[in-house]
């Protein structure tokens, strides 16, 4: 089994640039856990690094499906093992920095995964039930998935009966068969500092051409739906350029709110796994990373 180090933490915690700095000290490649950054065409509002940024780090998971296709957590399963894999194979430290919690937990867990394709018709009815006949449904189709799911979570709740309608169940209730020896460490600030990060980093985006990325992606032909589904800025942008924001305050506003309640989910679901060590975002946290990294690893060859 190999090392793996995962990176993880809220929006706008710094974990991306926190990963990077790693990689280059420590002679590795990235793996994103990002669920938007796959996609081509979503770069500033997924919060993409550059060619500039990244510098002589290699990254993986970003840019491989288009807008036009759907990339399930069992493809990003597949391609993360094979990236990891090859990374290791050459003598190098794969790291895996993300935020998005179930692309992390598949990786760390090795959950066996099968493929279970969108099913529009059934989509569409679920997408007019209330949040608590959406509750109901889930309970009655996968009584295990119900118990670990966010059940504010509409999407994910859409998402899990629809798994459960495929005939499996949710990834959480899978067979585990974990493939790497992993050390998880997390970022993320008191809710102050993070509210205040949050909202530079969104005046930074808009500032550098955020709202011009989603008015490319629509006259492209992404439709509104897509967006509204891809969440957080490009739906908050998609209304916006409906004109059902009025003002770029109006946006600002709504975008800042949707932004803290997910990193606050975020939390909520790396809370709950008790092998994640927290970095201190007031100290020196690349040199903390650097020690445990080290430690672990030392630990690692006896």
């Amino acid at each position: 089994m190999h090392n793996l180090v995962v990176i993880l933490g809220t929006n706008a915690s710094g974990k991306s640039e926190l990963g990077l700095r790693l990689a280059n000290h420590l002679g590795g490649e990235l793996v994103s856990a990002d669920s938007r950054q796959v996609y081509r065409g979503l770069d500033l509002g997924s919060g993409k690094i550059t060619p500039a940024q990244a510098g002589t780090v290699k990254h993986h998971l970003i840019d491989v499906a288009d807008l036009s296709e759907y990339y399930s957590l069992a493809q990003y399963q597949r391609a993360a093992f094979h990236a990891i894999d090859t990374i290791a194979a050459a003598g190098k430290r794969p790291f895996l920095v993300g935020g998005t919690g179930l692309y992390i937990s598949a990786m760390v867990e090795g959950y066996e995964l099968v493929d279970v394709p969108p099913n529009d018709p059934l989509r569409a009815e679920l997408e007019a039930l209330p949040l608590p006949q959406l509750v109901e449904r889930l309970e009655a189709s996968d009584p295990d998935a119900a118990s670990r799911i966010d059940k504010s979570n509409r999407r994910r709740l859409i998402r899990a009966v629809e798994i459960a309608a495929g005939g499996r169940a949710h990834p959480a209730a899978h067979q585990r068969s974990p493939r790497y020896h992993c050390l998880q460490l997390g970022l993320t600030w008191p809710r102050d500092s993070l509210e205040e990060r949050i909202e530079k980093r969104l005046r930074d985006r808009l500032a550098n051409g955020m709202i011009g990325e989603v008015a490319g992606l629509r006259s492209r032909g992404v439709s509104d739906l897509r967006l509204e589904k891809l969440g957080l800025e490009y739906r908050y942008l998609a209304r916006y350029l409906r004109g059902e924001l009025a003002t770029l305050d109006d946006l600002r506003r709504e975008l800042v709110i949707a932004i803290r309640q997910f990193a606050k989910g975020q939390i909520t679901w790396f809370k709950r796994d008790p092998r994640i060590l927290w970095l201190d975002p007031f100290g020196d946290y690349f040199q903390e990373a650097c020690d445990r990294i080290r430690e672990w690893e030392e630990t690692q060859k006896h």
